[in-house]
């Protein structure tokens, strides 16, 4: 399905109703072609004393405080803890969740989903009073270099979206694919 432009949040598979539209367009990096660019590099930098760990997907109340106050700060919404723990803690594929600490502080986490040959970053989110290391793209970083070891080909980005802040910057991990929804091949 990733291979087709679609994406999964918990149980339920989507892919947008306005395909006509041409905004919200897949987007994957090649991971064995990816090369960070300098600004890349010294967000790598900056966050050098930030560990990863890759676990099986566990609800923990710690997290879904933290993506309380994400989804206020970053989108003005108030989160619900039910559709939470549906959206991202039901594995109907194999799916990770990647937990970031600093001075074991758990500064940020994600949701990746793996297939047999791509990883997909499902969501993400940091604490707000860390937005100064660049948390967003150190887990992208990150996600593609454990792409990499691996032996995997692609990591998707979800959808990108030109004239949206929050979508836009997917088009800075280069080399990428984008998906062309009338010819249903990636370019």
């Amino acid at each position: 399905m990733l291979i087709n432009g679609w994406r999964r949040f918990g149980l339920y598979f989507f892919r947008p109703s306005c395909l006509n539209c041409a905004k919200c367009i897949p987007i994957r990096v090649r991971i064995n072609d990816f090369l960070p660019s300098k600004s890349q590099i010294r967000v790598c930098k900056k966050n050098n004393f930030v560990k990863l760990f890759i676990k099986k997907l566990e609800y923990r109340e710690e997290l879904f405080n933290i993506y309380k106050e994400h989804s206020l700060d970053r989108f003005n919404q108030v989160a619900d803890k039910e559709d939470f723990i549906e959206s991202f803690f039901y594995d109907a594929v194999p799916a990770f969740q990647s937990e970031y600490y600093l001075n074991d502080e758990l500064i940020a986490f994600g949701f990746i989903d793996m297939s047999n040959e791509a990883l997909s970053s499902v969501y993400y989110v940091y604490k707000t009073k860390y937005k100064f290391l660049s948390l967003g793209t150190f887990s992208i970083l990150k996600e593609i270099e454990y792409g990499k070891s691996l032996g995997l080909k692609y990591y998707y980005l979800g959808y990108y979206i030109k004239e949206n802040r929050h979508m836009s910057y997917k088009n800075k991990f280069k080399p990428y694919e984008l998906y062309d929804w009338h010819g249903k091949k990636w370019n």
